[in-house]
């Protein structure tokens, strides 16, 4: 039973969905939509460790290099790699939240996406860093389920539902019936890795050093995953590693897609993987369905038609896909007693005041 106090800040806190992802943060607030989407960078000065900067503004200085700051990257593969920093990133985003809200009292329950492989430690230490943001309560739900729910997808139903959620650092694939999910793979393959591919295709092909923003730029102008109805060619501008000099290359999206048809397939191959495991009636439903995808990798070019056509089922892209898994997180607050059963681990309940 709560208590009066429970209760009192109860009434007056927010209610926020996170999306904490490896390449961006989402937060969603509960009656008001994605409130904030930010890069999840931090800076921090290289002598006291204290963040500078948070979010956009991070990852704009991140590509200057500057002396006396360090850009971090507190996820990595989905999963936290510097608790501090994500802390105080957490702190950052829900304090940005509260001002674009009416609540004059900063204790909200957050509802975190999570990918589906993560250890228990790695659970608690979400956890364990959401509360020191100054969260009242912190609940976990897996990235797959809330990208679903996000997606629209019938996750409580009888009829089986597929979605393919593409991150930044990992790739999810989750089959779901019953409010369950019937069998899941996750892989640490996704946006990092293909950015990856093409700061080594260029260094190896061209001779060309660049670094992981500018390889990101390249794979959102003209990367693809299948052939483009016109193929596309960019200038990409990095320093030649034979004359040590400042130099720029035409590339096609032909070239692009051979970079990354490594992670690409892989992606593909773990689709496949998961179908050649999912029972035969709920093949049926998704042959009728199809196979979601979310996710911000879920805007490559060509990716739904290249899934559908190696695995004989349509494939389509859910709406805004970049902000399925912190919709579907906002999602479980609006309808907490119904949805709360997919929520996973542990609550963790801060008892400051």
């Amino acid at each position: 039973m709560l208590s009066p106090l429970d209760w009192f800040f109860g009434l007056f806190s927010l209610d926020i969905g996170i999306d904490l992802g490896t390449a961006n943060t989402l937060v969603s607030v509960r009656g008001k939509g994605i409130v904030i989407n930010e890069p999840s960078f931090v800076a921090l000065n290289r002598k006291t460790r204290e963040p500078r900067e948070v979010g956009a503004r991070a990852k704009e200085i991140w590509s200057r290099n500057p002396k006396d700051i360090i850009i971090v990257r507190p996820l990595r593969d989905g999963v936290i790699s510097d608790f501090e920093v994500t802390a105080a990133m957490l702190d950052y985003l829900v304090r940005k939240a509260h001002e674009q809200t009416w609540v004059p009292i900063p204790r909200p329950r957050v509802v975190v996406g999570i990918p589906s492989g993560v250890t228990e430690v790695e659970k608690r230490a979400v956890l364990d860093a959401t509360i020191a943001s100054g969260a009242r309560e912190a609940h976990l739900i897996e990235e797959p389920v809330a990208a679903a729910i996000g997606a629209g997808l019938p996750v409580l139903e009888t009829r089986g539902s597929m979605i393919v959620d593409i991150g930044g650092g990992t790739t999810e694939v989750a089959l779901f019936s019953l409010g369950g999910i019937v069998l899941s793979r996750s892989i640490r393959v996704a946006g990092d890795e293909m950015d990856e591919d093409i700061v080594q295709y260029m260094r190896n092909k061209h001779n060309l050093l660049i670094g992981e923003p500018t390889a990101e730029r390249v794979k959102m102008t003209i990367g693809s995953a299948y052939p483009l109805p016109e193929e596309r060619t960019m200038a990409v501008k990095g320093r030649n590693l034979v004359t040590g000099l400042p130099d720029s290359i035409d590339v096609s999206s032909v070239e692009i897609r051979e970079a990354i048809s490594g992670s690409v397939d892989i992606i593909v191959d773990t689709v496949k993987d998961a179908l050649d495991d999912t029972p035969p009636e709920l093949i049926a439903d998704l042959m009728e369905s199809g196979i979601c995808l979310a996710g911000g990798g879920a805007l490559l070019k060509g990716l739904a038609q290249r899934i559908s056509e190696e695995v004989n089922i349509r494939v389509w892209v859910a709406d805004d896909p970049m902000t399925c898994v912190a919709r579907g997180a906002g999602r479980v607050l609006e309808d907490y007693n119904n949805l709360r059963r997919l929520l996973v681990g542990p609550e963790r309940g801060s008892t400051r005041h």
